[in-house]
């Protein structure tokens, strides 16, 4: 596909630094990126100050929501408050991220905060392709991350999703190019 905007969401409770030099190699590559910057505020608060932030750039549409790490369960919630706002998505890539997960009538936690919960995930979701790119990021930290992350590469491949597994010394932004061009 060609994306109009690519919007690189960070985890909650970093920053959009968490992005490095990635948003600026994309930029050289001639892709229109948004890289909203919310270092404080987690489900429904997260979801809420991207989006004000996402409307104020004016982007061009088609979307392309990539996430990393946490933010990639509020990719439905942000991709409703898009739709909303009349601004198509035409495809999600998960960074080396978690992936959405339905909310069950036994899903809560009642000592966390009201915001910090987890949003629902729209009925049609997803509307537009998804795709997992995996860096082996985690080979630097612990083996529990490298299994979640290896976990996150099989669901994404069961649920029929491109997967592409970085492997240095290539650029993250070439593999994340390749990607989004097969959705």
């Amino acid at each position: 596909m060609t994306p109009g905007s690519l919007v690189l969401l960070h985890a909650p409770n970093a920053t959009s630094a968490s992005w490095g030099d990635l948003p600026e190699m994309l930029r050289s590559y001639g892709l229109d990126v948004i890289a909203p910057d919310v270092p404080d505020g987690t489900g429904a608060r997260y979801v809420a100050h991207v989006s004000l932030i996402i409307s104020a750039t004016d982007p061009v549409v088609p979307l392309v929501l990539i996430a990393h790490g946490a933010a990639g369960p509020l990719l439905p919630a942000i991709a409703l408050a898009q739709r909303a706002a009349h601004r198509p998505v035409g495809g999600y890539v998960f960074l080396d991220a978690d992936l959405p997960r339905p909310l069950r009538a036994h899903d809560h936690d009642h000592d966390a905060p009201r915001d910090e919960g987890r949003v629902p995930i729209p009925p049609d979701w997803p509307e537009a392709p998804c795709g997992y790119l995996r860096t082996h990021a985690d080979r630097i930290g612990a083996s529990e991350g490298a299994s979640r992350h290896g976990q996150m590469v099989r669901e994404a491949r069961l649920r029929g999703w491109p997967v592409i597994e970085h492997e240095p010394p290539a650029a993250v932004a070439q593999a994340l190019g390749e990607l989004v061009a097969t959705l």
